[in-house]
């Protein structure tokens, strides 16, 4: 097709919207590698305007993974209710504790050493290589998919990711991957706020299920509890949170598998670590 743009041609197009319209954020402005593996583990799956506070206030509280290594997980939560997705709170925990131990307190510096950490998969192994590290790492995320979709794939649904990785590495700017990931993530932002979402072309599209009345809001509310009064049995987290018993106990089996909370004795409360 004559209109798909050759690789000189689209860096050219993304570039020249980041020199206009790219956006600043504290973790660009200081991409120092815990700050932006901070920002990494927030954003997922959360608006980058919700972020900001929350990662201010934490690389104040905790600007070094030595400093988090020392905290519980129940301090923690309380630093990032309401954000959401609580377990990456305790990922965070975990891994600050694993560069500690293992690193010397220094965030590894490459995909695969970083994909040893708890909670980190392909895509954030690579964001943290490249933004904190300006590593070339080849990797891909929602923002990421609408830009490429959108320029290579404007007749094609069900795109892979496969079919998109290798423009990613063509396309990839050697030199100064930090920026050019920047700009390619921005500029799938903004395609976002004018067309239709190019990314629902993805074969990896997936619509995100209602937040209220599901099992992350429940989640969400038994952690809520436990923060604000304390360790709880059954029963009162039942009035606390109203959930249904039959509902409530299979949300605390969940909870108590990925860690979060630990029961003694019939009595609920965060867990340790």
């Amino acid at each position: 097709m004559s209109n798909i743009p050759s690789i000189p041609e689209f860096k050219e197009i993304i570039y020249s919207h980041f020199e206009e319209k790219g956006r600043t954020f504290p973790w660009r402005e200081d991409p120092r590698p815990w700050g932006v593996m901070v920002s990494e583990f927030m954003l997922q799956q959360t608006q980058t305007e919700r972020v900001v506070p929350y990662w201010e206030r934490w690389m104040r509280l905790w600007p070094a993974p030595r400093a988090l290594a020392k905290v519980s997980l129940e301090d923690a939560l309380r630093e990032w209710s309401g954000l959401g997705y609580n377990r990456r709170g305790r990922f965070l925990i975990e891994c600050a504790r694993h560069i500690t131990e293992k690193y010397n307190g220094e965030v590894p510096e490459t995909p695969a050493a970083l994909l040893s950490l708890p909670g980190i998969g392909a895509y954030t192994a690579g964001a943290i290589a490249c933004f904190g590290y300006n590593y070339p790492s080849v990797f891909i995320e929602t923002n990421i998919r609408a830009s490429v979709i959108h320029f290579f794939f404007q007749n094609q649904e069900a795109v892979d990711d496969k079919e998109i990785f290798p423009i990613l590495n063509d396309a990839l700017d050697r030199d100064d991957p930090r920026r050019w990931y920047w700009a390619l993530m921005d500029y799938g932002a903004a395609l976002k706020k004018v067309t239709v979402n190019p990314g629902r072309k993805s074969a990896h599209y997936t619509r995100q299920s209602p937040f209220e009345g599901s099992f992350r809001q429940q989640r969400g509310l038994i952690i809520k509890v436990l923060l604000s009064q304390g360790p709880a049995t059954v029963p009162g987290l039942q009035k606390s949170t109203g959930i249904e018993p039959e509902a409530l106990y299979k949300v605390l089996d969940t909870l108590e598998k990925d860690s979060m909370v630990a029961e003694k004795s019939g009595v609920y409360q965060i867990s340790s670590l």
